[in-house]
């Protein structure tokens, strides 16, 4: 039986380890592209050149994005401030478990969605946001909503908003170049008929290969921390509330709800504290393909199974 702590530990060593992964992955892909686009315009490989001017605007652009993705984020879902007096659990638990905490009370927001979920979001704790939908409020208990608070807390907390926005600029960095590559590739470039030197053509040969293969890669990296950020954010939970039984049954509730979170995009799915597209493998697939199937969807899922958290949380009680 693992405690809170040692849950908390080990999730924080595996995200780390995970980041140093798609770290060292990122700077390998992005040089090599920057050398073969060389290659491809007629120059020795070397120097980034108009390529390192394309990355700086573009980290320009995502910082840019990064800095107001709360009012963004709050924007495309429609969220309206909460109200005091109408939301009433949803305000004292959030400055409770605060104070508990020592994070300042984040900024309260509120989807008129049946379906219940929420999100934190918000580049740091004293611009952070935590938003849940009226399904959540209305169909939770108190105890349960001080689970899901906790949370949104614990990734707030931990700065998993800004680490992922991080992870999401590299990620389109490198499918930014993949792309770049491949169309240059395909109308032929600048390259003259000479003979290339050995290690131009290595770079040519590695540029295709990692165009072709490292943003399917990093979007699986990016997909593996956000999954384990989940967990980690879970055992921060307890030890917050001191009590897994809420939490358990908020997954529970949540996840047994099929109604549609229409507030909810591709763009934000990430951010809820489950999966808002919910999807049954037990209707879609019969008990042969079912394990199959949900090995290779849990790669491209934004969360770990619902049941393999309350898995975990179960351990602590």
């Amino acid at each position: 039986m693992q405690n809170i702590y040692e849950a908390v530990a080990s999730n924080k060593r595996k995200s780390a380890l995970i980041l140093i992964v798609f770290l060292l992955f990122t700077t390998v892909v992005i040089y090599v592209l920057a050398q073969a686009f060389a290659v491809y315009m007629g120059y020795e490989p070397g120097g980034l050149g108009f390529v390192g001017i394309a990355l700086i605007f573009s980290g320009l652009v995502s910082f840019s994005s990064y800095w107001y993705s709360d009012k963004i984020v709050l924007a495309i879902s429609s969220a309206r401030p909460a109200d005091r007096k109408k939301e009433f659990d949803f305000y004292t638990v959030a400055e409770n478990l605060a104070i508990g905490t020592g994070l300042l009370k984040p900024k309260l927001y509120v989807i008129e969605d049946t379906a219940p979920n929420a999100f934190a979001t918000g580049r740091d704790p004293e611009h952070a946001v935590i938003c849940a939908t009226t399904g959540l409020l209305q169909k939770l208990s108190r105890t349960e909503l001080e689970g899901v608070i906790a949370h949104e807390l614990s990734h707030i907390r931990n700065y998993d908003i800004r680490l992922m926005s991080i992870v999401a600029v590299l990620v389109g960095t490198v499918a930014l170049m993949a792309d770049w590559f491949l169309r240059i590739s395909f109308r032929g470039g600048r390259r003259d008929d000479r003979d290339k030197s050995q290690l131009a053509a290595l770079f040519l040969l590695l540029g295709l290969i990692f165009a072709i293969l490292s943003p399917l890669i990093a979007q699986l990296i990016q997909l593996a921390i956000s999954r384990r950020r989940e967990f980690t954010a879970d055992a921060s939970a307890v030890g917050i509330t001191r009590q897994p039984s809420g939490l358990i049954t908020a997954l529970e509730k949540i996840a047994t709800d099929h109604e549609p979170l229409e507030a909810a995009n591709k763009a934000t799915a990430h951010l809820y504290i489950i999966n808002p597209f919910k999807f049954d493998s037990k209707r879609a697939y019969p008990e042969r393909s079912r394990r199959a199937v949900n090995w290779f969807s849990g790669l491209f899922n934004t969360h770990p199974p619902v049941e393999e958290r309350i898995k975990v949380l179960q351990s602590m009680v």
